[in-house]
């Protein structure tokens, strides 16, 4: 970077940024001390079962409002205008159906690892196939929330980028392996409000030295930063309402209806009501975030016209753009800056800490105890605080390979979600909304899943295709009428030579990439389990599947409808299946009927 442009910390900020790592380790020391001292792994993974809502809640935006975003949004909305923001519009049912469907189901089964219920409803292979798959996003995605704001920080202040990619990781790993989940949640909290904090402070003084609020709507508009509506129904178009609104909540619910690190929470809580209701406390918060990063970036446009500072800031990334802009906005007011930068590390560390809980539950619960039924509890908890430590380190790891990716922090990680935890969510949906899947068609299914999301993910990276460019900078605006239509048809000639063939393929909106993968699984794995021969009804485990065919299928008669979904009451037929689901759990057969989930159908 051009040293003459380089941002410095002051005292009082490197004061905050400490301070906010000596908090979060110091809220693992005292879970680590306090209670049950995390003597169990019932404690150390699962918080005793014991959490409220609210800070579930908390927990959840934490996990979802990672650094990617903070960094990613705003300079989303910088480079193409505000058209990202209808992701809001997917919030909606991505919080409504993990709340009435997914919850439900899965806190009534009393699992620890979302993957118990793939065995309990399909076999212990399917099992294991979709804990590796989950294995393998979430250590990719973990190398990129510890490396983004790492390198973000690097570009604009010098601020020694493995460095601060060791304090992050290592603190980390630390209070998660100390306190659990408990401190993981409890840290998310502290972490949410700092994050909130920060953005807030950045919006305030950046609207103000840019003049006022009316001053930044004129610029932005003048910009051509407000996007309207857009209704193309091409999926091949990078944003649209269509693939925000619709894709982004097939995106949601593979986060919030599946994903472990969302899940182990629910699992937290007390009670059931309290699990559904932390969900609905997480909408009006995601909107805030969603707000709030959306605004900054249009802050940030109206402080530079959407110029571009790369020869500047040594990097080409628009998202070193937004440190920087945070640094120039906040440069003389002590404190701030450091402010900001615990909010973007306090992004990260949530999110990463989530990771760690989750993949140490997974990997105890799904690979370990099934081979080791005998293992002391002493045993097991050492050995998942082994694991979680294992796992943050790792994640230093991947930090060093997120730096080879081209796109943006944000369409990387979306792209990740997209394409591994589509594959995951189909696979659940198979077995919670088609009682005659069987675990051929789930392994076929979540296979063919798999192969199509790299194919086409990979196609997309090597081809480079987008349909969508960046917004002209505000002074474009400025030109005379000869030279802005000028300017316009060329730019309608580029949006009329679109790719084709395999090209148009690759050129799908990554946005699309959680539902086309999602219904592949679902597909193929239908097609399968009917050639291979349906699942009986007396086969599956009674709670394992929602009866959402029952309540669609309302108007056939009854004998169509008895060979389309389970029928049969909760402990009417008991199979090896069924006795398999009463020992995993470690109740009664009577406790399961009378607390239990309910029958598969009604």
């Amino acid at each position: 970077m051009d040293p003459s442009y380089q941002k410095h910390f002051a005292v009082a900020d490197y004061v905050i940024f400490a301070v906010l790592l000596a908090a979060s380790m110091g809220i693992g020391l005292y879970h680590a001390l306090s209670g049950g001292r995390q003597r169990t792994t019932q404690e150390f993974l699962m918080a005793d079962r014991s959490m409220r809502c609210l800070p579930v809640s908390l927990s959840l935006i934490a996990s979802f409002q990672s650094a990617v975003a903070i960094i990613g949004v705003p300079a989303e909305i910088y480079t193409h205008g505000t058209q990202y923001w209808f992701i809001g519009c997917a919030y909606i049912l991505g919080l409504l159906i993990p709340a009435h469907v997914f919850i439900p189901v899965l806190y009534r089964l009393r699992l620890s690892s979302t993957y118990q219920y793939l065995e309990m409803r399909f076999s212990k292979a399917v099992r294991i196939c979709g804990t590796l798959t989950f294995i393998f996003q979430t250590v990719i995605y973990m190398g990129l929330c510890v490396y983004t704001p790492a390198f973000a920080l690097n570009a604009v202040t010098g601020f020694e980028l493995w460095g601060a990619v060791l304090a992050t990781g290592l603190v980390c790993t630390l209070y998660t392996t100390m306190g659990g989940l408990k401190a993981v949640i409890w840290t998310d909290v502290f972490q949410t409000v700092v994050m909130f904090a920060g953005q807030l402070a950045v919006i305030v003084v950046g609207v103000q030295q840019t003049g006022g609020v009316s001053e930044v709507w004129r610029k932005v508009r003048e910009g051509n930063r407000i996007s309207a509506l857009d209704l193309n129904p091409d999926p091949t178009e990078r944003h649209t309402f269509w693939t925000l609104g619709v894709g982004g909540i097939f995106l949601m619910l593979s986060l919030y209806g599946v994903n472990q690190a969302q899940v182990q929470r629910y699992l937290s809580a007390r009670t059931e009501k309290e699990a559904v209701r932390s969900c609905y406390m997480v909408f009006p918060s995601l909107q805030l975030a969603l707000a709030l990063s959306c605004v900054m970036g249009l802050v940030m446009f109206a402080r530079y016209c959407g110029e571009d500072h790369s020869d500047k800031l040594g990097t080409s990334s628009k998202d070193a753009m937004v440190v920087y802009f945070v640094m120039d906005m906040l440069q003389g007011l002590p404190g701030l800056p450091g402010l900001f930068i615990a909010c973007l590390f306090s992004a990260a560390l949530s999110t990463i800490s989530s990771a760690f809980n989750s993949l140490a539950t997974v990997t105890m619960e799904d690979l370990i105890k099934p081979h080791f039924p005998t293992m002391t509890e002493a045993r097991a908890t050492l050995l998942s605080k082994v694991l979680a430590m294992s796992y943050g380190l790792l994640c230093l790891a991947m930090a060093y390979l997120t730096h080879l990716m081209g796109d943006s922090v944000l369409q990387v990680a979306l792209k990740i979600f997209g394409m591994v935890g589509g594959p995951i969510l189909g696979l659940f949906c198979l077995g919670m909304f088609f009682p005659w899947a069987n675990s051929t068609g789930a392994l076929a299914g979540l296979g063919a899943g798999l192969a199509l999301a790299f194919w086409v993910g990979i196609g997309s990276i090597v081809t480079r295709s987008s349909s969508t460019r960046p917004l002209p900078p505000c002074r474009a605006v400025l030109l005379s009428d000869n030279m802005t239509t000028a300017i316009h048809a060329a730019l309608l000639n580029v949006t009329l030579s679109r790719p084709s063939g395999l090209k148009r393929f690759y050129s799908l909106s990554y946005m699309w990439y959680s539902a086309f993968n999602c219904f592949t699984v679902i597909l193929i794995g239908l097609i399968i389990s009917f050639l291979t021969g349906p699942m009986k009804e007396e086969d599956v485990t009674p709670g394992t599947v929602y009866p959402l065919l029952g309540k669609l299928l309302c108007f056939l008669p009854e004998h169509l409808k008895k060979k389309l979904c389970c029928v049969t009451p909760l402990g009417h037929t008991v199979s090896k299946t069924v006795k398999f689901h009463y020992r995993m759990t470690g109740i009664s057969k009577r406790e399961s009927y009378l607390n239990g989930p309910g029958p598969p159908c009604v």
